[in-house]
């Protein structure tokens, strides 16, 4: 693509275009959207994963998908000028090094593009769920994170995988949900004989289960297909019942960590685990009102690629208001990163704040690719 010098119109959006990038486990997805108002004229998407090496995420491989795309989609509308981008990716904290190297030189030589945004997915999640409005979103699938912004700085909660964390998810609710079956087929207290039925009709005979689970490289996902099996259960079954509840304060602890205090505060749910319906949600429900008092859940208005391109949007416009961060968010301008004090992520929670497996939805069992946990 022949590059469209954007000068003129970086302080003036009118007709001006954005391009916003989800990058996960599962591919990649593409949108050019309207500066102004960020309306989406047109997507793209791979189902090719891009790769990883020893620098990280490659942006060669990215670049050689998304130039194509967005070259497709520029052919529609016209020699507008595309003033800005956003890109979400899985990993990008941890192995965004080539990213954050290679794309602002190659997108400004691309698309005469000056403003880019590189995000941790969960920051694409969050902008796609609330916008630019401080509270909490809480992403479970297989994983489960809960990610804040009182506006000056991040508050990360969970997202430590399921051996360290992940308490509520998909993974956790199905591991809890095969250890009442297993405690039913040894005869200890605990035990659920309706989970165990369901057990053996998925995975075989239960003295065979840990030899069908532990030497998977998926283990995660296999244990979260079992989670909607324990909701399946919950109403007529108090073991699989109390497991639901346990999931749900969980949950609504890792909401009320990354909470911002204060009113007007809000809560979004996203990902397949709530796809489970009451037998989980009515617990939850009643966590966050004991937790989060303060808060007001709200449902989410958006997906990350929504995210991406309210980001690119508000870079193009000059209304950026969510915290940058060294590990969750970072802006370049001129192809160089803004110069900015960084936002700290609040809460005892490490700086590199991602989820690192994007959440699948654990309702249909599925891995969708890598954000977390």
């Amino acid at each position: 693509m022949t590059p469209v010098d954007s000068a003129a119109s970086v302080n003036d959006s009118s007709g001006a275009l954005v391009v916003g990038i989800d990058s996960g486990g599962s591919g990649l997805r593409i949108a050019l959207a309207e500066a102004a108002g960020g309306t989406v004229l047109g997507t793209r998407s791979s189902r090719e994963p891009v790769r990883t090496g020893p620098g990280g995420i490659s942006a060669r491989h990215f670049l050689d998908q998304v130039l194509p795309a967005v070259r497709a989609l520029t052919e529609h509308h016209g020699p507008r000028p595309i003033t800005a981008a956003a890109v979400g990716a899985a990993g990008m904290a941890t192995l965004g090094e080539e990213l954050r190297a290679e794309l602002p030189s190659a997108f400004a030589e691309a698309w005469g593009v000056r403003r880019l945004a590189l995000a941790a997915d969960a920051v694409t999640a969050y902008a796609g769920a609330l916008g630019q409005r401080p509270g909490s979103v809480v992403a479970g699938g297989t994983g489960m994170i809960a990610l804040g912004t009182d506006l000056t700085s991040w508050r990360r909660a969970d997202g430590w995988g399921h051996l360290l964390g992940d308490c509520g998810s998909g993974a956790w609710i199905g591991g809890a949900g095969l250890e009442a079956a297993m405690r039913a087929h040894d005869g200890r207290r605990g035990g659920s004989t309706a989970l165990l039925a369901r057990a053996e009709k998925l995975f075989g005979p239960a003295s065979g289960l840990p030899g069908v689970l532990y030497p998977r490289t998926d283990r995660p996902a296999v244990l979260a297909s079992f989670a909607p099996e324990v909701g399946r259960c919950a109403s007529g079954d108090p073991v699989a019942a109390e497991i639901l509840a346990r999931a749900a304060r969980h949950i609504a602890e890792a909401a009320e960590a990354a909470c911002p205090a204060g009113p007007g505060a809000l809560v979004a749910l996203t990902g397949g685990l709530f796809k489970m319906g009451d037998p989980l949600l009515v617990p939850l429900r009643a966590a966050l009102g004991e937790l989060v008092p303060h808060a007001r859940t709200a449902a989410p208005a958006g997906d990350p690629l929504a995210g991406a391109v309210a980001l690119a949007a508000a870079l193009a416009t000059g209304t950026l208001r969510l915290p940058e961060d060294p590990a969750l968010l970072r802006v370049f301008e001129e192809g160089a990163p803004k110069a900015t004090s960084s936002a700290q992520v609040g809460g005892g929670a490490s700086t590199s704040a991602e989820t690192g497996n994007r959440i699948p939805d654990a309702s249909q069992g599925g891995h969708r690719g890598a954000e977390g946990a």
